[in-house]
């Protein structure tokens, strides 16, 4: 898809489709007042005969508009105006971008990129509606026998803003908002691949092939040789009963000079997550083979920041494994030796995200890095807690907490700050290890933060748990890309404050 930031008058537009937008009860935008002028009152005209009544989610397709240059007119209903904030527009987008594509207008020129959002600005909108249409037309049918085809796929989206003072901020956004969606889409197509394609070597081999589409990215991967002779003995535990070799992959983004510390993501990848001998129950335990979606929005996020060539230094570090059961896998009451020497006793083989990344975190440590941000689908207990829209977010560092919370708010891919107490930390007493790696069902998101945070000490260091916001279920399931626009906006904030 092909995105273009313009201005100009909608009447003057030589297009497939010219997209405008009514508000409730039949109030014209002023780019659709242009049109029903020009027009001798044409829209208007079928807005009072009841055609269109402007409520959110509805949409008319015009043709033969008189005096319009454009081949078709796309009506897009935007609710009512003063309640037209984040959630409206990008619904009002979703609309248009469906009508589009089934409409079979190869090319269109939306200027619902010109309505007023609630405190958004105009490069706001055109990076909003780029990833907004990209995830709307967003389909995986790539293991289809029988693929979805469009007979005139939408393939070129003109995007308009008020006015020519406004182009260059607005083609500056274009380019985030392309490389946004075109991390969330990578980090989708991982997410939704099962787990008899997609194991910890695929993941390695898809690091590598990220490195090579960019000559500041670079890749080390790690066996389970190498993770032995370092010490990693968490991760390798959760390992044990699969066939599948887990990997430690290290992903390098160089934009800056080398000595510049480095921002490092730290992604949970259990490529498939049956809860090994602790074992799930068998509804839904498909949706297992999202259990790496942190990893893979880590390979989002570093696609991103390395098509906008952000002069920072960024490592993503990915720990991929499965977790199943067999005659060689941990048992509850077993005690691994992490990198970091301490001691964890594993009350529950299903509490095993915490045991690759507190391996991961260790290693992270290497990079002396400006700041960590691990993300990770990981605790049932943060879907109880905060249901399906916002990440759990805890950290040993208010700043930094502030910072990601803010990259979440502009984005609108949010986060809530839960509490990281002292108190908590009792409940991961243990009477024959330094720690036991689950503290009971009350607070379980929080308890797990816990944990991780026994390995960030000497860190500034943050947590997404993502459990509730990485996929959808039922007839939407699939993976939903975040948080890679939070971290792209994050990292983005960061390189500003550098200038």
């Amino acid at each position: 898809m092909e995105f273009v930031v313009k201005s100009g008058n909608p009447e003057k537009q030589r297009s497939a489709c010219v997209v405008v937008g009514v508000f409730e009860p039949r109030r014209l935008s002023s780019a659709a007042a242009q049109l029903d002028k020009v027009s001798n009152n044409f829209i208007s005209g079928l807005a009072r005969r009841g055609d269109l009544e402007g409520k959110l989610g509805q949409s008319l397709l015009l043709t033969n508009v008189p005096n319009v240059l454009s081949d078709r007119v796309l009506i897009i209903g935007c609710g009512r105006e003063r309640e037209f904030n984040d959630r409206a527009y990008r619904q009002a987008l979703a609309t248009m971008a469906s009508q589009l594509q089934d409409g079979g207008a190869v090319e269109a020129v939306t200027y619902l990129t010109d309505l007023n959002v609630k405190g958004r600005d105009a490069a706001w909108r055109v990076r909003d509606a780029i990833i907004s249409v990209t995830d709307a037309l967003y389909r995986f049918d790539q293991l289809k026998s029988k693929q979805e085809t469009q007979r005139r796929p939408l393939r070129k989206l003109t995007l308009s803003v008020p006015n020519r003072r406004e182009l260059g901020a607005g083609e500056r956004a274009a380019q985030i908002g392309s490389a946004i969606a075109g991390g969330m889409t990578l980090a989708k197509d991982l997410s939704n691949l099962p787990g008899n394609i997609c194991t910890p070597s695929y993941l390695a081999e898809q690091a590598r092939e990220l490195a090579d589409r960019s000559q500041k990215l670079h890749v080390e991967i790690l066996g389970p040789k190498e993770m032995k002779d370092l010490g990693m003995g968490a991760l390798l535990s959760v390992a044990r009963g699969s066939q599948q070799e887990p990997r430690l992959i290290s992903l390098h983004y160089r934009g800056a000079e080398a000595e510049t510390r480095p921002y490092v993501l730290v992604g949970k990848g259990i490529t498939f997550d049956s809860g090994g001998i602790s074992l799930k129950p068998g509804q839904a335990m498909d949706e297992m083979k999202f259990d790496m979606c942190g990893a893979a929005s880590v390979f989002g996020t570093l696609q991103a920041i390395a098509e906008l060539a952000l002069p920072i230094n960024v490592v993503g570090v990915v720990a991929a494994s499965e977790n199943l059961p067999d005659g060689n896998a941990s048992k509850p009451g077993d005690i691994v030796t992490t990198l970091s020497g301490q001691t964890v006793e594993i009350l529950n083989t299903d509490a095993e995200g915490r045991l690759v990344l507190c391996d991961a975190l260790t290693y992270a440590e290497r990079f002396e890095p400006e700041s960590i941000v691990d993300l990770a689908t990981l605790t049932g207990a943060c879907i109880i807690a905060l249901g399906h829209h916002a990440h759990g977010l805890l950290g040993n560092h208010p700043a930094l907490v502030h910072e990601l919370l803010a990259a979440g708010n502009s984005t609108g891919d949010r986060a809530w700050e839960l509490p990281l107490w002292d108190e908590y930390q009792e409940l991961l007493k243990s009477n024959f290890a330094d720690m036991a790696n689950i503290g009971g069902r009350g607070a379980g998101t929080i308890t797990a933060a816990c944990f991780l945070s026994r390995f960030t000490k000497k860190q500034r260091w943050a947590h997404l748990d993502i459990a509730g916001t990485a996929w959808k279920s039922g007839e939407q399931k699939g993976a939903t890309g975040r948080p890679v626009p939070l971290l792209v906006q994050y990292l983005l904030d960061r390189t500003r404050m550098q200038a």
